[in-house]
């Protein structure tokens, strides 16, 4: 199985949770990240300064957040393919004041 190797070259802010990324292959996607920001890795994200943190990983080439979270680049540059199966794992996930980890 060929997975194919993405990298994030810019993104900006569009809304609150909600940035317009942009790709190597000169692709960009439009994501709200609100109805995943859930468990312990993505849960702080809800706090909106901590969100607009984000930063693009010179390394990695993805987005990363201070707190450690991060995206496969190639799940967010197939979002509208990932995003219903996202959300559902998203279900499983509980913010750490519920004591489970994601």
């Amino acid at each position: 199985m060929v997975h194919a190797i993405y990298r994030v070259t810019s993104f900006e802010i569009l809304a609150p949770f909600m940035l317009q990324v942009g790709f190597d292959d000169k692709t960009t996607q439009k994501i709200n990240f609100k109805p995943i920001l859930k468990g312990t890795i993505y849960g702080p994200l809800n706090d909106l300064a901590l969100f607009n943190q984000v930063q693009i990983d010179p390394e990695v080439h993805t987005l990363v957040w201070p707190n450690g979270a991060d995206f496969d680049p190639a799940t967010l540059h197939d979002w509208q393919d990932q995003f219903e199966e996202f959300k559902q794992l998203s279900h499983n996930w509980v913010n750490t004041s519920n004591k489970t980890c994601l």
